[in-house]
């Protein structure tokens, strides 16, 4: 199984849902670095369960604890252990599931690819709840990032057919963090917050889409020709549970331009070169060129439902499978420090790379 990720800063996760606990082991972090317990805390806050009734109801605290690689508030550049204990486990909710496959779960594929030895209760390695790990390895992203003025702020751009078609240069950003949903327009928000609402009550669920804009991004970042950042950015994303699709800068409607639209400009501003526009998304040739990178990625519709589903069992049976447990309706409003977060084990990891070739 694979659960290491990055070249020079990198992260190994372990836990499984309803198991003891979660966390991440990060090596390669520089020395020195203030390590921000109540920031750390307050990443973890964002994406913990629990948070409104359009979220699962499972109730974590998600608090952490460090184990190693800090000393008197800092970084020591040894590697950093932290880990949160999971509380609110029901695995009885899972006991039906044992011998079932849900459909468009990984209860199959685990099955198939592990010779049968599956952890059944929440989706064991498979559960988004291994995604606090990342979460508290990107928050020590982040404050690498600030030093060097990097920026990362992802929101909820769209939940089923309900768009926000606003540009992002034209919205405050800071405002997806004031609502349930995070999208930073407020009567959008609304909308899609009634609409989550509604899609829980059918016992159904729904998808939805999170853009990320980062910004300060020192241009030169990307290793061509395999490891392009956009590549990784792409790898990153499509790693998260539920994600069916990445797309940066203009992605796919940019096939209806023309080269002579879509080609961007450059020009010189005091000593720098800069673009007029930014059809590239911030990327170009797998290298950044400093503009902002921004990048799309979308969710599917959880696939736990509470409506009884045709699936098989593993001897092959035909089955009803009901839908149990505590599950988000839509997934998009917890999503969202989970892609900053990826995003930002990203960037420090090219920095680096960077650092170290120059």
């Amino acid at each position: 199984m694979s659960s290491t990720y990055g070249k020079l800063f990198k992260i190994s996760t372990f836990g499984e849902s309803h198991g003891a606990a979660v966390g991440v082991i990060l090596d390669g972090c520089p020395a020195g670095i203030d390590f921000d317990m109540e920031f750390i805390q307050s990443e973890l806050d964002r994406r913990k369960p629990g948070q409104s009734r359009i979220t699962t109801q499972r109730r974590e605290a998600d608090e952490f604890q460090v184990l190693s690689g800090t000393f008197e508030g800092k970084t020591t550049g040894t590697p950093i252990a932290m880990m949160v204990w999971n509380g609110d486990q029901r695995s009885k909710d899972y006991s039906h599931i044992a011998q079932q496959f849900r459909p468009s779960h990984a209860d199959f594929t685990y099955h198939v690819k592990y010779g049968g030895n599956r952890d059944y209760r929440g989706g064991g390695r498979s559960s988004a709840r291994e995604t606090v790990a990342r979460v508290a390895a990107g928050a020590v992203a982040k404050l690498i990032l600030k030093q060097i003025g990097v920026d990362i702020k992802a929101y909820v751009s769209q939940v089923g057919k309900l768009k926000l078609e606003t540009p992002y240069q034209q919205l405050d950003l800071a405002e997806a963090e004031n609502n349930a949903v995070r999208c930073p327009d407020a009567a959008m928000a609304q909308q899609m917050f009634d609409y989550i609402d509604e899609t829980r009550k059918k016992g159904d669920s729904i998808g939805g889409i999170v853009d990320c804009v980062i910004t300060g991004t020192p241009a030169g970042l990307g290793e061509p020709v395999f490891d392009k950042l956009h590549a990784e950015l792409g790898k990153a994303m499509l790693s998260i549970n539920a994600v069916k699709g990445f797309e940066y800068g203009s992605g796919f409607a940019g096939v209806e331009m023309f080269g002579s639209e879509h080609n961007d400009e450059i020009y010189l501003e005091d000593g720098v070169a800069k673009t007029k526009t930014n059809y590239s998304g911030g990327i170009q040739g797998g290298i950044s060129n400093g503009a902002d990178i921004y990048f799309r990625t979308a969710f599917k519709p959880v696939a736990t439902i509470m409506q009884d589903q045709e699936s098989i069992d593993a001897e092959g049976n035909p089955v009803i499978v009901s839908g149990k447990g505590r599950h988000d309706p839509c997934v998009v409003p917890r999503a969202v420090p989970i892609v900053e977060a990826m995003a930002a084990l990203v960037l420090v990891d090219f920095y680096m790379r960077n650092k170290a070739i120059q």
